[in-house]
């Protein structure tokens, strides 16, 4: 393969991997929180990571796309 080709299935295969990890984020905002007062508080704080995490996956994503209309895909 050439050397671009290599770069267009490792780009793709980023992409995938960045957008089934913000899909998974989605999924675990939408579970909503726990009745219970305790987990509710661990939630709370864990979901302020999660919104990092999906922030930086977010900008990482939209480098690969950019990097992906570069090389004609």
């Amino acid at each position: 393969m050439s050397t671009i080709t290599d770069q267009k299935v490792t780009l793709l295969a980023k992409r995938d991997q960045l957008r089934a990890r913000l899909k998974a984020i989605e999924a675990e905002y939408k579970r909503g929180l726990s009745a219970n007062s305790e987990e509710r508080a661990t939630e709370l704080e864990n979901a302020e990571v999660l919104d990092s995490i999906a922030r930086i996956t977010a900008e990482e994503l939209e480098q690969v796309d950019e990097a992906l209309k570069m090389l004609g895909v």
